[in-house]
């Protein structure tokens, strides 16, 4: 691929050598893994040999830290070979909503939204908020954000679903339990080859002022966006950012985001339908249940895989689940 990127005309059409070079960046991160992680194994085995021919035990305890450290890491890489869908290797768009429960269900909203960022400042990957909208005492109607990354989507995609959460409501003047609902939406971003293409004439476009928590309007003039893809009846929004422009972009994003998810969706229905195939359109059950009293348990109900510090897992700690996730779907 570097010859070829070395011929002339291979920039004549700019958009498919930018293609390559992002496959070719791809390729060439995944030979400088595998290369370094050879040579530390080859490292590690030649020192263990050294030290057992001269019966020299000091370095025992740092060998085995680092040979263990190596094991995880190739741990980490064979879970990433189940990540070879179409879509897998790009950014993920991530939004999540408050289902019934009001007040509890708007704040337990907003701790799912804390809970992915900081899963994304854990694995150092770019996170943009590219929306928020507050509810009406605390937390959040909904929230988007797109996180970047090695095969963001691919991971971020086990996260899809309903998520449960049970505890002593705050809100609540009796400090009585509440049981709340968030809906947890992941699609990919779309990437600059999509044959994806939004006539003037199909959207709309609103303008509004931002609003911040209790609803008060926290900007002077309308630079909050909404965008309606009137063929589909999508419907975007953004108001994070002071400019219009800014909120565009981010709306537009987001908008090209969905329709690639529905037109997916609508392939594979169609291939169902020549399959006969039913697939379910509802929302489903519950896929993970975050429990903090009367005792601390997160319970995967796909896997069955549980931690008993949802602190840590509300924090971001959130790999054991995606990995469990991932493995359960190879079989």
């Amino acid at each position: 691929m570097e010859k070829e990127a070395a011929e002339p005309g291979y920039w004549d059409d700019p958009r498919r050598a930018q293609q390559d070079m992002r496959v070719l960046g791809r390729l060439k991160d995944t030979v400088a893994l595998w290369t370094d992680l050879t040579s530390q194994a080859t490292t590690l085995l030649e020192l263990t040999e050294l030290a057992m021919e001269d019966g020299d035990y000091s370095l025992e305890g740092q060998l085995s830290s680092d040979a263990r450290t190596l094991s995880r890491t190739l741990a980490r890489e064979e879970i990433a070979l189940t990540l070879a869908g179409p879509y897998d290797d790009r950014p993920a768009i991530v939004s999540v909503y408050s289902g019934a429960g009001g007040t509890d269900s708007q704040d337990w909203a907003e701790m799912l939204l804390k809970m992915y960022l900081g899963w994304g400042e854990s694995q150092r990957r770019p996170v943009q908020v590219m929306d928020l909208s507050y509810g009406d005492e605390a937390g959040l109607r909904s929230a988007t954000l797109e996180i970047g990354g090695a095969y963001a989507y691919g991971y971020l995609s086990a996260e899809r679903g309903v998520h449960r959460l049970v505890r002593l409501s705050p809100f609540d003047p009796n400090n009585l339990r509440h049981t709340s609902f968030a809906q947890v939406e992941v699609v990919p971003a779309a990437g600059e080859e999509e044959d994806l293409v939004i006539r003037p004439e199909d959207l709309k476009m609103d303008t509004f002022r931002s609003s911040g928590p209790g609803g008060q309007n926290v900007q002077k003039v309308a630079s909050a966006v909404r965008l309606t893809h009137l063929p589909t009846g999508i419907v975007v929004s953004c108001q994070t950012e002071r400019s219009q422009h800014q909120n565009r972009e981010y709306a537009t994003r987001i908008l090209m985001a969905r329709l690639l998810a529905k037109q997916n969706e609508e392939r594979a229905e169609e291939l169902a339908r020549l399959r006969g195939e039913r697939i379910a359109a509802e929302w489903g059950n519950q896929i993970r249940s975050y429990v903090l009293h009367p005792y601390k348990s997160v319970k995967d109900h796909r896997t069955y895989f549980q931690s008993t510090n949802p602190d840590a897992v509300l924090e971001g700690a959130l790999d054991d689940f995606i990995e469990a996730y991932l493995i359960s779907r190879v079989g």
